[in-house]
């Protein structure tokens, strides 16, 4: 295990979550044919949480919009942070993701819980970090796939920059989030400051299983999709 680090002022043990990667689909199948699919290096790139690190006291200016020489695509204008509302649910249109959202907390070792495994339409959200729409990262994660076929986020590595993720709020709202970046990364090289580390503006991570496939001891990394808040409904 990795030591702690800080998330939104609460402290998550800040390791993969390789307890979705058992690869179990795969197993059962006998093949590797029916792998999710995985990122291209287009849709990587620095985050602007990552690729700054901004002075104290000091916020990103509203509807900052540029470019940086690994992110060639414009982004969309930064949204002002919603007030703190768990998830009910999220949405990731471009791939038919429409899901309910549960509460996770923290295993016994200190790295974060996941989603019944037998429930494959079902992500999770740390809910005793930040929600999705206030200042700071918020993380949410699902299974690939489990003994029965593909599940919520089977199709992650397929997203594009640029793509949109609806988070519906228990507030009633829903906040908008844009995709900046998407990543696959090998467990032993796990980004943790990057992936769980704190935002000075509304940020979103979703989680998977990803990477190279292992018959003996399933996937061997994680998707990461980084994520900002663009607006609100």
């Amino acid at each position: 295990m990795r030591s702690q680090r800080s998330v939104g002022n609460t402290l998550i043990a800040a390791v993969s979550v390789l307890a979705l990667c058992s690869g179990a689909w795969l197993l059962r199948n006998g093949s590797e044919t029916h792998a999710p699919p995985q990122p291209s290096a287009a849709q990587a790139g620095r985050t602007p949480s990552a690729d700054r690190t901004p002075q104290a006291g000091r916020n990103p200016p509203a509807g900052e919009t540029g470019r940086t020489p690994a992110d060639p695509h414009p982004r969309q204008s930064a949204a002002l942070a919603l007030p703190p509302s768990p998830p009910d649910r999220i949405r990731i249109p471009s791939l038919r993701v429409d899901a309910p959202v549960m509460g996770l907390g923290l295993t016994k070792t200190g790295s974060l819980d996941v989603p019944p495994a037998e429930r494959k339409n079902l992500a999770g959200w740390y809910e005793a970090g930040t929600t999705p729409g206030e200042t700071g990262t918020a993380i949410v994660a699902g299974h690939v796939d489990n003994a029965d076929g593909p599940a919520v986020f089977y199709r992650l590595g397929a997203l594009k920059k640029g793509g949109t993720i609806e988070v519906e709020r228990r507030d009633g709202g829903t906040a908008l989030f844009s995709v900046d970046a998407v990543e696959v990364y090998d467990a032993k090289a796990f980004p943790d400051e990057k992936v769980y580390g704190a935002a000075p503006r509304p940020e979103l991570r979703v989680i998977t299983c990803g990477g190279g496939y292992s018959r003996t001891t399933g996937y061997q990394g994680n998707v990461v999709v980084f994520a900002h808040l663009t607006g609100s409904r």
